[in-house]
């Protein structure tokens, strides 16, 4: 069709990311524009949002975030069975039914370990031994996660310098509530201890969809050295260096002194509930 009928467009669109890259990908290859539709972000919430009302809503958004649909479901119970209904019949059911893995437990116990490993590195051998199961196909299965948007990967930055950690990568769901549906936890944030990585997957997420959205190239890293100096987020784009640590509450937080002295003339700055809006306009 896109051969033969002059002026024609075609947009295609489905929940499975797998059956529309293997049936639509390559013949079309320099002929097709591929975009990602994400949930719900910040940005889009600013046009029916002031400062209070977000203010308001936030806390909720860490615990259940984005998807549509949860708009429209007033009760919590309701948001709850929502979320855990995507991961048993519809995320992973795209995994086993591509991949043909009969044993969705390994996948769904894998991404229990990883969500509670927000803001640190995995050792895919570790997580291997804790899961029985080989180094590779935990590698396999976190590759799958991340074609499915459940998980995202980023890797550590360096140059070269021999203080600095680029061996593990740290990876992030895509969506708050499908982490905290992975690990049975829907407590509001006043009652979480876990409210530092809630923030931290939150606006790397939502950072992403902004990147998308406004057509920003950027690589994005973590950085971390072996004497724990670290800073969560960095992107280096348009030839610069520019690091974010990511706080709830807290804005007093000194630069790291090997980050200054390594790389001269690099941006730090922290994003918490005070500005996190902005850096996401």
């Amino acid at each position: 069709m896109i051969d033969e009928i002059d002026g024609l467009k075609i947009l295609i669109s489905g929940s499975s990311s797998f059956d529309i890259h293997k049936d639509a990908g390559e013949p079309l290859t320099g002929r097709k524009y591929t975009f990602n539709l994400y949930t719900f972000s910040e940005n889009e919430y600013n046009q029916i949002e002031n400062s209070i009302s977000k203010m308001d809503r936030l806390g909720e958004r860490l615990v259940f975030v984005n998807y549509p649909e949860l708009l429209h479901l007033p009760d919590r119970d309701d948001k709850i069975d929502y979320l855990n209904e995507m991961i048993s019949s519809y995320l992973l059911k795209d995994i086993l039914v591509y991949e043909h893995i009969k044993n969705s437990q390994k996948i769904f116990n894998l991404s229990r370990l990883v969500a509670f490993q927000i803001g640190g590195e995995v050792s895919l051998q570790e997580l291997g031994k804790q899961l029985g199961i080989s180094k590779n196909s935990v590698e396999k299965y976190l590759n799958l996660l991340n074609k499915v948007f459940i998980l995202h990967k980023v890797e550590g930055f360096s140059r070269n310098l021999r203080k600095e950690i680029t061996k593990n990568s740290r990876w992030y769901f895509l969506d708050n509530g499908i982490r905290n549906a992975v690990i049975a936890n829907f407590n509001p944030v006043h009652a979480r201890n876990d409210i530092g990585a809630l923030w931290e997957n939150y606006m790397i997420s939502e950072r992403l969809k902004y990147q998308s959205y406004k057509r920003i190239s950027s690589n994005n890293y973590f950085w971390r050295t072996y004497e724990q100096q670290e800073i969560n987020w960095v992107e280096e784009r348009y030839g610069s260096l520019f690091g974010y640590e990511f706080k709830w509450k807290e804005d007093k937080v000194k630069i790291p002194t090997q980050w200054k002295s390594a790389y001269q003339g690099a941006s730090f700055e922290i994003i918490n509930v005070k500005n996190f809006n902005e850096w996401l306009k």
